[in-house]
């Protein structure tokens, strides 16, 4: 193939994952690297339900194809003239930014401050489902809920992962067990209850049911910190009573009708969003924390204090398998993290 091309896989229009042009095998202009980019050659890809929900509503901005994918792990091709941290060869691991073409593509250009070095001792594929997860895993327990890190750094708080089964929780858990808390996952069927335990969590609930009598059962009375990689909106009204006063509530999920913070009040109970894009999307002046936590995160692996949460992998990347991981995702039976391997 012309070295000015490359394969990726994208789509003209929103359609729903039934239709078999939702996503198509395109060939589209190489980019090259300049300023302070990598021109990274992916080897490994992993899908998150951030990429089929802009599937479903993401038109293209001109005839170019819209290239989703928001995981990657590869191969340093190129660098840019600013770029110091980084050489042609290099293995690295990272999630991008959404303001940029996506990194369903054989190359993938990416800002270098928000790319960490890939772990030793895994694959490219494993590597690849690690990235957002990771990112909105750390940010969210430590930059917004204001935990320390380091092992055992906070001993005596209780976490409340709500979702703990998927992809953001699978990380979630296994880093609040690492910084000390006591976990306390959320899951709704025996297959994603052993996976929680698993990972770590102390205790397992189910986000189906009330909170507070399953909590109360397990000797729980308030929470230092609830993090929600789901609707809060049917916990609501539970949350203000369970939280420890000064607590914290973190979400990565938008609500659909008004909220009211006004019983947060009396306890100083702060409510925060976490989404890892904004960084990276708004050059945040600490842009540079994404490649810090990813570097911090690849040493835990290697040093086997966090395990792979990839649970499927297909191969190669191309349309058809990148259909199959949406269709997956929509399904809302996904445990851990589904990557694709490899193109043709």
């Amino acid at each position: 193939m012309n070295e000015e091309i490359m394969k990726a896989v994208g789509h003209v229009e929103p359609l729903p994952v039934q239709e078999e042009t939702c996503l198509l095998d395109v060939v589209t202009a190489r980019p090259q690297a300049t300023g302070y980019d990598l021109l990274v050659r992916v080897e490994a890809v992993s899908v998150n339900p951030l990429d089929t929900k802009l599937r479903k509503k993401q038109w293209p901005e001109g005839e170019a194809p819209v290239i989703l994918g928001f995981d990657v792990a590869g191969v340093v091709e190129e660098v840019g003239e600013h770029v110091t941290s980084f050489s042609p060869g290099d293995a690295v691991y990272y999630s991008g930014d959404y303001s940029r073409p996506g990194g369903n593509s054989e190359y993938h250009l990416v800002d270098n401050r928000i790319v960490g070095r890939k772990p030793t001792s895994l694959t490219y594929a494993e590597s690849a489902a690690f990235p957002l997860t990771t990112l909105t895993a750390w940010e969210a327990l430590i930059d917004r809920a204001g935990l320390k890190e380091g092992e055992n750094a906070n001993e005596g708080k209780t976490l409340l992962m709500i979702g703990a089964a998927g992809g953001v929780g699978s990380i979630a858990v296994q880093l609040a067990r690492y910084f000390g808390l006591r976990v306390i996952g959320t899951a709704s069927r025996s297959e994603t209850e052993a996976w929680v335990r698993e990972l770590g969590a102390h205790e397992v609930i189910d986000h189906h049911k009330p909170i507070t009598p399953q909590l109360e059962s397990i000797g729980v009375t308030q929470v230092d910190v609830i993090f929600s990689a789901q609707s809060l909106s049917p916990h609501w009204d539970e949350l203000a009573p369970l939280m420890a006063t000064q607590g914290r509530i973190v979400s990565i999920v938008p609500f659909n009708s008004p909220i009211d913070l006004n019983p947060f009040l009396k306890k100083a109970i702060r409510f925060s969003w976490e989404s890892m894009f904004a960084r990276p999307a708004f050059q945040a002046d600490d842009v540079e924390r994404q490649r810090d936590i990813l570097n911090k995160m690849a040493g835990l692996i290697d040093e086997g204090r966090i395990q792979s949460t990839m649970k499927e992998m297909l191969a190669p990347i191309n349309a058809e398998n990148i259909r199959k991981a949406h269709r997956r995702i929509e399904s809302g039976k996904m445990i851990g993290k589904l990557v694709i391997e490899g193109f043709e």
